[in-house]
């Protein structure tokens, strides 16, 4: 199932990326930053690039929909479109585009949870925050150390409306201080053990300096650091997640040792009288079922914890 939601995923992403680049032709001829592109340099056609989209765009989605399940195939549509026909427009036309474009980045990781329980719970959005809230300062400080190229390619960015770049910098700020929580609340919600909300959170106050230092001196260098201390920062705290994951076999143990510790099989046996009060039944209770996606986190490379259900 990981295999097939990576190679699903990827498909669709590459759909999407391909899109992309399809719409903006003209705008990428124009910026420096993406002017050996593909499409505007020519190495490959509009027609061979739509569709080499559609098709693995609709493979991508079909492989998900049937080797994971349909909500883990709808995400992936929906994002498809979110980011083809919302967030790319968008770009030309107003500066909410980079906050459309963090939702469209947050999308990918719940995908993957979906994939793994066919549900999202309060713990499934963990992750997906941490992509939402990173995104901002991580793109901020691109937007702003490429304002010239951005502006010759007709995009409107934040960045351009703030020529100071007071406005920018706090942002960026103000989106590094909200990660801070993140760390302790994937404890709180039983996601990892205690020692990822220390390292979290020493994480995220690294980022939130840079991002403190790039609002004191905004400068291109500073806004360089802050690009480089994002990209530090979702790796390691994404290997954090994985690292300090608590199990759902860690979870189940822990919630019912008390049940568990009244009999050495964990087993109860009770009787009752049946309705005319003539024999006895003997039934049996303390077990709990487990659903079948609470295995796939002690797979050797698992996604996120899933979701602990309390099954009787």
């Amino acid at each position: 199932m990981l295999s097939y939601t990576c190679l699903g995923t990827m498909m669709v992403a590459a759909s999407a990326s391909t899109l992309n680049q399809v719409f903006e032709i003209k705008n990428d001829a124009i910026m420096r930053r993406t002017s050996q592109r593909p499409l505007p340099s020519g190495r490959i056609t509009v027609p061979h690039a739509v569709g080499w989209a559609s098709s693995v765009g609709l493979a991508g989605t079909a492989l998900l929909a049937t080797q994971t399940n349909m909500l883990a195939a709808g995400l992936a549509a929906s994002n498809l479109v979110l980011y083809s026909f919302v967030y790319t427009p968008l770009k030309q036309i107003h500066p909410v585009n980079t906050w459309v474009g963090a939702v469209v980045g947050a999308i990918p990781p719940l995908l993957g949870w979906a994939a793994a329980s066919g549900d999202i719970s309060l713990n499934s959005l963990i992750l997906p925050a941490a992509l939402y809230f990173w995104q901002i300062p991580h793109f901020m400080a691109l937007a702003y150390m490429c304002r010239e190229d951005y502006a010759a390619g007709g995009f409107k960015m934040y960045s351009l409306a703030d020529p100071s770049g007071r406005k920018t910098a706090m942002v960026a700020m103000r989106n590094s201080i909200y990660l801070i929580p993140l760390g302790f609340l994937a404890y709180d919600w039983g996601v990892t053990s205690g020692w990822f909300c220390l390292e979290s959170t020493a994480l995220t106050l690294a980022i939130s300096a840079a991002a403190f230092s790039f609002y004191r001196d905004r400068t291109k260098e500073r806004a360089r650091r802050m690009f480089h201390a994002s990209l530090l920062y979702l790796p390691v705290f994404m290997a954090g997640l994985l690292i300090h994951r608590r199990t759902d076999n860690q979870h189940f143990l822990e919630v019912n040792a008390e049940g568990f510790m009244k009999s050495p099989s964990s087993v109860e046996t009770s009787e009752m009288d049946d309705k005319n009060g003539n024999q006895k039944i003997k039934g049996r209770q303390g077990t709990r079922a487990r659903p079948p996606v609470a295995y796939a986190s002690i797979a050797p490379f698992p996604f996120l914890p899933a979701p602990s259900y309390d099954i009787v």
